[in-house]
Formats: structure tokens, C-alpha cells, sequence
């Protein structure tokens, strides 16, 4: 065919094919909120592109032996108005287009005329050999590649690859790597589906997380649809129509957000959030009638995003659901694993999941429901729910009516779980994640998924309650307190922090209402007090603190601080010490749980100045530091007379630590620590001025520079040693100690890491040995002299001797698990590990990080009978790495499992 009429051919095919695509899009855009007909609409978009990609692969004449491959979302047979088209041209083994001119010309030609026609490609061309070996190496191709389907060419290339495909894939590891990768996609996206713009596909709760179901069953051979998995077991027909309607209400999302935009977006950005609700038929509201309590004005963005995030909810909910079970049917084939223990007639220990002894217990027995977060937040071990129990949980909703609400014995439960001392937030949070907060508090229901219309929130109302809620509560926990150390100060001389809970469960419970949140937010909290018994004062104070919880941070942004009669007048309305306190960690609490960008130093300098300004005129006294810090302080320092120490030789350490170093030291640890430190750091800085004012490189001093200082004693309270280590920082440090104690056959208790503000480690063990009952003395020499020679000479790490297991950790295995995530400051990363106890297992672990340039800052190091549960305060450039993060996470994972 000559050139010119190749062209006018190619110029009509364009044009029929846009014709065609305008049509069926033009179907798909058609106004209203019923998703029937999106999946239809969007397989017709892809059996219009393969026609015409079959009509080009025709023209190009590139032989038999070649295919043309549909890949990743396109091979699902379903297509989005503006999506990629993702094909792999699938070459036999042996050809290449770099050593064959006509066949790279023809691919040339082929790619370039798909182009022309408009067809947004995305190619590629590989053998069935480099296919399989780059889907071994990568899990975005494995999974793109376990998509495939054939367009067009030759069926046998095509047939062999999914062939050696399948062959080739293990569903254990292919499990583990995609719950890996979407934890890091979770937490791109803050981990929540609650995003004021969220992404339909990719943010938790999107498409995404019903995507990688599909995929994780499929290669396990478990199912390709949600009715096979329901007819397998791993879903109830319940939820897999709850699934399909979900995912039906997201695609069509999706598909409109391409439309309205004109191009391939998936995020409900606000520019075009309206314009998606009007879509769906959503109009804006004016309230029925005026008054305080009536609801305010609705945008129509506020019904369409409320009715996404309860659509995004649902799949999180599901997601867990399905992926726990498809866990569990792949570990079946391992002995004695997550064997149940029994805790209570009503529940088990299933492998650190909670476990319902049947199916209908919320049914038969309401009261079970709010214990089952109570046992989660009390019992040691327990780390989430089963999937038995998740299921359970989602199928009783219609049991929590008003009676449930009303009943005194959820009543008291429920009270009982906001003033238990730990697990008060991740209770609250899966009380939400499982839609029973918002049953048991039915004025929270009312603002789940509930937006806020500002520059400076960036979650929904309910999910910004439970980041403060959160916040309050790191005011009370020692490894937090170097986040905001004066709130943790304050925090330790606080007698109740369950009225703080409440208050900070209450402070904007009433948006979206109309009038004053506060105000009416106050009316809640009063009503609740009094349905709960809480005690009259208790009450008056709670009330106070969410009608007065915008009051200081507007005092300290917008009036003039220096005014006397501006104190004067904000002392009058707090009234005392006791609530000045409490409104203060409310309403920094607060501020941080808008956004992690509002809160910076300067804010929290204004608030601070406004609380001792505030505090004298109250005639009160700041406690600077903590009232438990200061009295740790002075019993140290008691005890440091009895060793008659120098007066003020403790400075030379302490004026060296922060605050956390004393939240997590007993007084007679951190005399222990002066004791031995102070002595030697003094001669360490005299021998140094000394060496300085000689000029002289080769004077001595008592401590040499770049050596350590190791001691041990007999725990006073416990059996075994407490091993003091005092040491220039290093990545591998904390590695290096726990090698020396692996080869020396002592297990670490407990390791509490500090670093000190001269960049020094300060670290201390609890160990112990076999042999701990006698021999004391030569123990403790044998640790200070050899463990100062192992850190001091820093050679290679020893490669980790792998302990055994004993009979009952193999006859009931712990399932091990990894969780990584920044703290509050971005600044440096939470790592906690689960998994069963053994020899060697801690320096494993610190031997991993350490191969990784990480950082311990902080540990605690928590061994519980044959589990342990340990978590690290870390940082490193690699933390920084997405994919640097999975392979951390990946290896660690294999060190747990041994």
C-alpha cells in the first residue's frame, strides 16, 4: 500500500475510533449516583482498544511467533477514560529487535502508529526468558505480568509464559510482598482513608486495596472473582456484595474524575470534588431551620465525600477481613501454627489476634463486644483481631441499637477502656476502624467521614479527634517525652488522664451541626458524664475543657501577652492551676492533630508563655521540670551523698541529658549512672585542657578518648546483671553489644538506648545467663573487661548463630511481624517487631539495622514468656527510601522467621 493512502487509512482508523470512544464515554458520563453499568461501560473501552489494537498489530505484519500481551490494569479487561494502555510485545526466546532490523522497524512503526491514533501506550518488549527473570526480581512486574491476557499474535509464546509464570511464583512470598507494599502505599497516604483529597485508587480504602485481594488469591490459586471467593469460604456472600457495591461506588468515582478532568486523575482533589458530586445528583442544603442546634448549610462535595469515605471504610474493614483469611489458608499447610489459647469462655489467643469462640457470640452475648476491646487493650500479646473476630464484629451492627447504648454494663465497659493506663488509643481506633465507636457514641457517628472546610485541617472530624486523642495520650508515655518535653512534664504530675481522653474524644463532636461546636459539644460531654456516673467535679472540669478548647490558642496568637489585664482576664477563666494544666495539653494536643504542619516551635513558645504567665497570676508554681523528674532528681542526689560524690559532679553528666533520659531511669539507676559517669567524664575534660594547653598529642588522661566505659551489677530488683555501656555513638553499636552477649550466651531482657546531647551512647542491659546463681564476681568482670574490648575494637559484626527453638515455641509458633512508621516529628521512625522467642533473635535484628545504616536511639526490649514484642526508636537516610524500606522490612521479617 503506498504511503499516502497507509495515512488516509490510518486517519480514518483514528477517526472511528475516537467516534467509538466518544460514545462510550459519553454513556459513562451520564448524570446520576446508580453505579450499574460502570464495570460494562468500562470493558467496552478496552474491547474498543483491543479491536484497534488488533486492526494495527495486522498492519504491522511482525509474524506468527510474536504476541501482543495486555498488562497491568488493562489486562483485567477494564479500562478508565484517560488510563494507560499497559501491553508487552512477547518475543520467543532467542529473538531480539536490536539484531533484527524488519523486526525492530515493525515494533517502531506498530508503537508509533498507536500513538498517532491516540492510544495513551505503555510498552514493552521482552522475551519470555526476561520476563520471568525480571518478574523474580520485581513484584510490580510479577504482579503487572499475573494480569496478563492476549490481545492478539501468537497463543503458543503466550501459553508458555503464563505457564513458567505460574510455575515460577511462590504465594507465601508474594503474599508478603504485596501486604509490604501496601502498608508503604498506606502510609504514603498518612494511613488513613480519610484524606480531605483522596486517592480513589491508591489511598487505603481505594480500589487498590480490593486490587491486591484479587491478586494475592489468584496466586495462590484461591479464586479470580469475589463469588469464587465466596463460594471458597474466604468471603461470606454478605461481603462479597458489600465488596462489589463498594467497588462498583469507587470506579465510578474514578471514571468520572477522568472525565471531569480531562485526563487520567484519580485524586478527589477539591477543584473537583463538586463538580464529581454533581454528578452524582448531589446539591447543596441550607439547613431546615434556624436555631443553634440546626446542622449549617451541606455543600454537595460534603455528601458526595461522606458517602466515599464510608465507601472507603467499608473496603479497609473487608481488605483486613479477606487478606487475614487468605493468610491463614496459606499457613494451613504448617504445623501447630497460631494454635488457640484459650483467655476468657468467650475468647482465644490466636497467634497475637483476638479470637471469637464462635461465630454468633455478639449476637448471643452484646455485652462480648466492647470486652472484646478491652481484652485487645489489656491483654499482653494482643495485637489485633482475627478475621473470625473482624467478621463477627461486622456482621452484629444491628445489635448496637439503642439499648446496646443504654445498657449500664457497656456503660461501665467502655469508661472502664478510657481509663485502663495503656492501649487507650489504639482501642479508640479500632473501635472506629470497626464502625462500633460511632454505634456505641452515636453522636460520633455523625461526623465519621465528616470534612472540614479550612486551611489547615487535613482530616476528617473523626479522625482528627483520634489524632488528638492520641496526642494527649504520648503526653503520658516516657518514649514520647522527648516530642514535647514540658507537656510530659506536666503529664507526670497529672492524677486523672481519662478526663483528658474524654474531653479530647468530645472537642469537636459537634461539627457540622450549626451554631457553636463548642458549646454544644459541652452539652454532649455533660450528658455522657452523667449517663457514665463520672463524678461531679470530673464532669465540671471535662465540660470545661471542650467549651474553653479554642480559648488559649487564640489567647496566645492573637492578644497581646505582655498586657497584664490579658493574663489577668485568662487566669479568671480557667480558675485554677488544675484546669490551666489540662486546657494547656488540650490545646497543644489539639494544634498538633490539625495537620503536621501547623504546629512549630514559635506556636508552642507563645502557649508555653501564656501557661507561666497564666500560673503566677494564679499564684501557682510551674513545674520546671516535672514534680516525678525532680523528685528522681533528689533521690538520686541523696544517693549520691552516701558515696560521698563531690558537690555538683553529677552536672558533668547530667547537664548532658534530656528529659526522656530521666522518664526512663529510676532514681537509683541514674545514681548508679552519676556515680560511675561523673568521676570519669570529669577526668576525661581535665585530661583534655590539660593535652590542650600543652599542645602536646601525646598526653595521657585516665579515659582515653575513643574508649568505652562498661559496668555491670547485680539487678537490685530482679535476677541477673544490669550492664552499663558509655560509648561514642556509632551505627552498629547497639548491633555490636547485642553480638557480644549472643556469643557469650546471656539474654537481654530489657536494653534501654539513650543518646546524650554530646552525641554519646548511654545504654543500659538487663541480662541474664544460665549460670546466674553463682559467680557474680567473675561474671561481672568477665562482661566489663571483654564487652569494653568488643565495642572498642570495632572489627566486622559476627554473623548471628541461629538459637533453637523450644518445643513449645515449635509447637506454637508466633506469626512474626514488622511495623515501621515515623513518630510524630517525621523525624525518626517506630519499629516494632513481633515474633517468637530465641536465642540470638535481638542481635538479628540489630545486626539488620546496622547493615542498613540505622540508628537505635531508643529501645525497649520486651520478651514475653516465649514471645517477644519489641520496639525501636530509629533513623537513617535508608528510612527515607520507599523501596529501601521494604527491604528493610522484608529482612527483618526473615530474621524473625529464623
Amino acid at each position: 500500500m503506498a504511503h499516502g493512502a497507509q495515512a488516509a487509512d490510518l486517519g480514518a482508523l483514528r477517526q472511528q475510533y475516537r467516534h467509538d470512544k466518544a460514545a462510550l464515554l459519553a454513556e459513562l458520563g451520564v448524570q446520576g449516583s446508580s453505579t450499574r453499568g460502570v464495570h460494562k461501560a468500562l470493558r467496552q473501552l478496552s474491547h474498543l482498544t483491543d479491536r484497534t489494537l488488533r486492526e494495527l498489530w495486522s498492519r504491522a505484519n511482525l509474524g506468527p511467533g510474536i504476541s501482543l500481551v495486555a498488562v497491568g490494569g488493562f489486562g483485567r479487561g477494564e479500562l478508565f477514560p484517560y488510563s494507560d494502555v499497559d501491553v508487552l510485545v512477547l518475543l520467543p526466546d532467542g529473538s531480539s529487535p536490536e539484531t533484527d532490523a524488519v523486526l525492530k522497524a515493525g515494533l517502531e512503526g506498530f508503537i508509533g502508529a498507536c500513538w498517532d491514533l491516540g492510544l495513551e501506550i505503555g510498552s514493552s518488549v521482552r522475551t519470555i526468558a526476561d520476563c520471568v527473570e525480571e518478574a523474580s526480581k520485581d513484584v510490580t512486574v510479577q504482579t503487572s505480568l499475573l494480569e496478563c491476557r492476549l490481545v492478539c499474535g501468537g497463543k503458543q509464546a503466550f501459553t508458555s509464559l503464563v505457564g513458567q509464570l505460574a510455575e515460577a511464583m511462590d504465594p507465601k512470598a508474594f503474599f508478603v510482598a504485596k501486604t509490604l507494599e501496601m502498608r508503604q502505599r498506606h502510609h504514603k497516604f498518612e494511613n488513613t482513608p480519610y484524606s480531605l483529597e483522596p486517592n480513589c485508587k491508591e489511598s487505603p480504602g481505594g480500589l487498590r486495596d480490593l486490587q491486591i485481594i484479587l491478586w494475592v488469591s489468584k496466586a495462590a490459586g484461591l479464586g479470580r472473582s469475589w463469588d469464587e471467593l465466596a463460594r471458597k469460604g474466604l468471603a461470606t456472600p454478605l461481603e462479597a456484595r458489600q465488596i462489589k457495591a463498594n467497588e462498583s461506588l469507587l470506579t465510578l468515582i474514578r471514571a468520572r474524575l477522568h472525565l471531569l478532568a480531562h485526563r487520567r486523575e484519580d485524586r478527589l482533589v477539591f477543584d473537583l470534588q463538586t463538580a464529581v458530586a454533581e454528578s452524582f445528583g448531589f446539591k447543596a442544603q441550607a439547613p431546615a431551620e434556624p436555631g443553634p442546634n440546626a446542622r449549617g448549610t451541606r455543600r454537595a462535595s460534603e455528601a458526595l465525600m461522606k458517602r466515599y469515605y464510608w465507601a472507603a471504610k467499608a473496603v479497609s474493614q473487608l481488605n483486613q477481613i479477606l487478606l487475614l483469611n487468605i493468610q491463614e489458608r496459606l499457613q494451613s499447610d504448617v504445623a501447630g501454627v497460631d494454635r488457640l489459647r484459650p483467655l476468657n469462655e468467650r475468647f482465644f489467643d490466636k497467634g497475637g489476634m483476638l479470637e471469637v469462640a464462635n461465630d454468633n457470640l455478639y449476637v448471643q452475648q452484646p455485652h462480648a463486644i466492647l470486652e472484646t476491646f478491652h481484652l485487645y487493650q489489656t491483654t499482653v500479646g494482643i495485637k489485633g483481631l482475627s478475621a473470625r473476630t473482624l467478621r463477627a464484629l461486622y456482621n452484629a451492627r444491628p445489635v448496637m441499637n439503642a439499648r446496646f447504648r443504654a445498657d449500664p454494663v457497656n456503660r461501665a465497659r467502655f469508661l472502664q477502656i478510657l481509663q485502663e493506663p495503656e492501649g487507650i488509643t489504639h482501642a479508640m481506633r479500632l473501635m472506629n476502624q470497626t464502625s462500633v465507636l460511632g454505634r456505641y457514641l452515636w453522636v460520633f457517628r455523625h461526623i465519621v467521614g465528616q470534612m472540614q472546610h479550612d486551611l489547615f485541617h487535613v482530616y476528617t472530624v473523626d479522625q482528627h479527634i483520634l489524632m488528638v486523642l492520641r496526642n494527649v495520650r504520648r503526653f503520658f508515655i516516657a518514649e514520647h517525652s522527648h516530642e514535647y518535653p514540658f507537656c510530659s512534664q506536666l503529664a507526670a504530675g497529672w492524677d486523672k488522664p481519662w478526663i483528658l481522653y474524654i474531653a479530647a474524644l468530645f472537642h469537636d463532636i459537634a461539627k457540622g451541626r450549626g451554631g457553636d461546636h463548642s458549646d454544644l459539644g459541652a452539652r454532649d460531654v455533660r450528658t455522657f458524664c452523667r449517663q457514665h456516673g463520672i463524678a461531679r467535679e470530673d464532669t465540671k472540669l471535662i465540660q470545661f475543657l471542650v467549651a474553653e478548647h479554642l480559648t488559649m490558642s487564640r489567647m496566645a496568637q492573637k492578644e497581646d501577652l505582655s498586657d497584664p489585664d490579658v493574663i489577668a482576664a485568662f487566669a479568671k477563666r480557667v480558675g485554677n492551676e488544675r484546669y490551666l494544666t489540662a486546657l494547656y495539653l488540650l490545646t497543644v494536643a489539639d494544634i498538633r492533630g490539625t495537620s503536621p504542619k501547623v504546629w512549630n516551635a514559635w506556636k508552642g513558645k507563645l502557649l508555653e508563655d501564656l501557661y507561666r504567665y497564666t500560673l503566677r497570676a494564679l499564684g501557682g508554681r510551674a513545674p520546671d521540670p516535672g514534680a516525678v523528674i525532680e523528685g528522681r532528681k533528689r533521690e538520686a542526689l541523696s544517693m549520691l551523698a552516701l558515696h560521698a560524690l563531690p558537690h555538683m559532679a553529677h552536672k558533668a553528666l547530667w547537664d548532658t541529658l534530656d528529659v526522656s533520659y530521666f522518664m526512663r531511669h529510676q532514681a537509683d539507676e541514674i545514681a548508679w549512672h552519676t556515680r560511675v559517669l561523673s568521676r570519669q567524664i570529669a577526668q576525661q575534660r581535665q585530661a583534655d585542657a590539660k593535652a590542650a594547653a600543652k599542645s602536646d598529642p601525646d598526653a595521657g588522661s585516665p579515659v582515653a578518648p575513643d574508649k568505652c566505659i562498661v559496668r555491670a551489677r547485680i539487678s537490685p530488683d530482679v535476677e541477673g546483671l544490669q550492664v552499663l555501656v558509655y560509648a561514642s555513638d556509632q551505627s552498629d553499636l547497639f548491633a555490636r553489644i547485642c553480638g557480644y552477649f549472643d556469643s557469650s550466651h546471656f539474654s537481654i531482657l530489657d536494653a534501654r538506648v539513650h543518646t546524650t546531647l554530646t552525641g554519646h551512647a548511654l545504654d543500659t542491659f538487663q541480662v541474664v545467663a544460665p549460670d546466674m546463681s553463682e559467680h557474680y564476681r567473675e561474671l561481672i568482670a568477665m562482661v566489663e573487661n571483654n564487652l569494653a574490648r568488643t565495642i572498642d575494637e570495632r572489627g566486622p559484626l559476627p554473623t548471628p548463630v541461629k538459637g533453637r527453638l523450644s518445643r513449645r515455641v515449635k509447637s506454637f509458633p508466633v506469626t512474626p511481624r514488622v511495623d515501621l512508621r515515623p513518630d510524630d516529628k517525621a523525624q525518626r521512625w517506630l519499629l516494632s517487631v513481633s515474633a517468637s522467642d530465641r536465642a540470638g533473635l535481638l542481635y538479628g535484628i540489630s545486626r539488620v539495622l546496622a547493615r542498613y545504616e540505622i540508628g537505635v536511639q531508643l529501645a525497649k526490649v520486651t520478651t514475653l514468656g516465649e514471645r517477644v514484642e519489641d520496639t525501636f526508636l530509629i533513623s537513617g537516610a535508608q528510612l527515607q527510601v520507599n523501596k529501601r524500606q521494604i527491604e528493610l522490612e522484608t529482612e527483618l521479617l526473615e530474621t524473625l522467621e529464623g
